[in-house]
């Protein structure tokens, strides 16, 4: 099987940059889909994640890949943390996102940054808790991604990953492989006019290391406790995982 670092949206080229200008060509599609695709069900995918922080009470949380904002909305209105931080590599989806948390009443609270998680353009050890929803498989190196999000995270730190993954059960992913591979590509493409994108989308989740093998990349870049739990027949997967050390006081 083919890496997930080498699946890009369209064709042959850098992958950070197409992955880029993907996300700004499905910028305004991106919500609609996003909820039509799962049935709404994502919503609850990330109620569930943003959970797992809660006993934690994180008062400076780091949203990568961050896209529309809705997991930073999530999270925000959740945790009541002091601060927010959405970073994404697309102005297209930072200007939606920018626009949402606005008519929310959230921007004292929520901000965004364009931004590559390659290099994070924040400070060692600067946030209590990172998380990442649907965006690890859009990854360049995936290696360099977790070792740049161990970086920013203060020792006791928590990261909380949600990723979109292949059913085990070979009866329940048919249905998935029939719907991932032909019915979103399909309504994907007349909706935002880009059908490349929504091609890419099943190709990248099949391809995303998924389960303990994700696990294993989490822990060897130096985290620990870390954990997955599958969701709604494991067409999504929960990643938690700690950064090494005491906890500081915020």
């Amino acid at each position: 099987m083919q890496k997930v670092e080498k699946i890009t949206p369209y064709g042959d080229g850098d992958k950070t940059g197409q992955v880029r200008e993907m996300f700004d060509s499905i910028a305004p599609a991106y919500d609609f889909m996003n909820h039509a695709m799962t049935l709404g069900i994502d919503r609850w995918w990330r109620r569930v994640a943003v959970n797992r922080l809660r006993r934690r009470s994180p008062a400076v949380v780091l949203d990568v890949a961050t896209g529309t904002g809705d997991f930073a909305v999530k999270l925000c209105r959740r945790l009541k943390p002091r601060r927010v931080l959405g970073i994404d590599l697309s102005e297209g989806m930072l200007a939606v996102a920018r626009e949402k948390v606005k008519r929310l009443g959230l921007d004292d609270t929520i901000s965004f940054m364009q931004g590559d998680c390659m290099e994070l353009p924040l400070d060692d050890a600067s946030v209590d808790a990172v998380t990442v929803a649907f965006g690890v498989r859009n990854f360049k190196d995936l290696a360099q991604g977790y070792r740049e999000m161990l970086r920013v995270l203060r020792p006791g730190g928590r990261l909380v990953v949600l990723e979109l993954s292949v059913p085990p059960n070979r009866v329940i992913r048919w249905f998935y492989n029939l719907y991932a591979m032909h019915v979103i590509p399909f309504i994907g493409g007349l909706r935002s006019g880009d059908r490349d994108a929504y091609r890419y989308l099943p190709r990248s989740i099949a391809a995303v290391p998924q389960g303990g093998e994700m696990t294993a990349i989490i822990e060897g870049e130096g985290y620990t406790d870390c954990t997955f739990s599958r969701l709604t027949f494991g067409t999504c997967t929960l990643y938690c995982a700690t950064k090494p050390g005491a906890r500081l006081e915020k």
